[in-house]
């Protein structure tokens, strides 16, 4: 009997307004595999949410997603399915919660990057445009200079695991084809069964 490989854990991680979820999506796609995103746990949770619920920092529900987040992941890896991660945590939270899991999977970070005033006027259209957003303390966005310095001290995820920076300014720098090939989109189908 040939021996099984591990699935693959693609984190996709950055400050907000990074177009980490676009991209976590587009990865989801290319590659075939489930993408597991930190605010859309949160979103389907607040459908559930008493009446009243007001979004905060450490809100009964963030503090209900952290774990769902990660037990998701490690349900999915520990059945052998290759999963797209996807939150805005910093390094802090990232590393202690995916060391139990790393093995379990074959882990390849995304770093998104964009220049603060892009990620500023992302978050301001998306607020706007997206009614499930209301399951989240977005902060304030008038404070274009505090926006930017919180921006620039996202402390990014640090696994001893290969990582890609992704410019999502205007589209992706470097291209889709290259972050799936990076991740391992094409040898994950020399890995399947024949």
């Amino acid at each position: 009997m040939p021996a099984t490989s591990l699935p693959t854990l693609i984190v996709v991680s950055g400050p907000a307004g990074a177009g980490k979820t676009t991209l976590a999506h587009a990865i989801a796609r290319a590659v075939g595999c489930p993408a597991i995103c930190r605010d859309e746990i949160k979103e389907g949770m607040v459908h559930a949410a008493p009446a009243g619920f007001v979004p905060g920092p450490a809100d009964e529900l963030t503090m209900r997603t952290l774990p769902t987040f990660f037990a998701t992941l490690e349900l999915l890896l520990r059945a052998g399915v290759t999963t797209v991660a996807e939150a805005a945590f910093q390094d802090r939270v990232w590393r202690p919660r995916l060391a139990p899991l790393l093995g379990l999977a074959e882990v390849r970070v995304v770093h998104c990057v964009v220049d603060a005033d892009v990620a500023l006027a992302r978050k301001v259209r998306r607020g706007k445009d997206n009614p499930l957003r209301r399951a989240h303390a977005d902060p304030a966005v008038d404070d274009v200079a505090a926006h930017a310095l919180a921006h620039n001290a996202f402390d990014r995820v640090r696994l001893d695991a290969p990582s890609i920076e992704v410019d999502t300014t205007a589209g992706y720098d470097p291209g889709l084809a290259e972050i799936v090939a990076f991740v391992g989109g094409p040898g994950l189908q020399d890995r399947r069964p024949q």
